[in-house]
């Protein structure tokens, strides 16, 4: 192999993936243009059937809204954390997951198998990820009790994570 090519894969590699490696274990709480905004109406109709829910009944106590899908592995990773929280904080924040870009019958099978302590409901045709300005899966906004948007995050919430992020958004205590 050339020296001289790959000297200057290397120069160019390297910033990379030191970029990269800086960016590892940083907060993804993400500046949306949301924070500070009234959440974008929606309402979706719950997997398994029922009324239709969205922002209308997450009026009147804090809430987490959090866009997931059973083909994403960051998903499965924070189900659990979700679920507990969502059981240990009953009647103080309410939760909401929206299922994105998948079908039904997966989101069935997926909380048959891994249990669920809160709504799941079908974005079937997307509206809802755009209006929030999703980027990807999950992702997971906090809304204080008049339907603001106090905070966004990106990426697998773990209990650490979860519970700073309620805490850094006024929501639990």
């Amino acid at each position: 192999m050339n020296r001289r090519i790959l000297a200057v894969g290397l120069l160019l590699t390297l910033p990379l993936v030191g970029v990269l490696v800086a960016g590892l274990g940083r907060d993804m709480t993400v500046r949306s243009p949301l924070v500070g905004r009234p959440a974008p109406v929606f309402s979706l109709r719950p997997v398994g059937g029922g009324a239709p829910m969205g922002t209308a009944e997450l009026r009147g106590q804090p809430a987490v809204v959090n866009f997931w899908a059973t083909w994403c592995v960051p998903c499965y990773q924070e189900h659990g954390v979700l679920t507990r929280a969502a059981r240990a904080l009953e009647g103080r924040v309410r939760f909401v997951g929206v299922v994105y870009e998948d079908s039904e019958e997966n989101v069935q099978g997926f909380l048959r198998e891994q249990g669920s302590s809160y709504p799941s409901l079908l974005d079937q045709d997307g509206r809802t990820a755009i209006a929030f300005g999703l980027f990807g899966v999950p992702e997971t906004f906090f809304l204080d009790a008049g339907g603001t948007v106090v905070s966004k995050f990106v990426g697998p919430l773990d209990d650490a994570r979860l519970a700073a992020e309620l805490q850094k958004a006024g929501l639990a205590r």
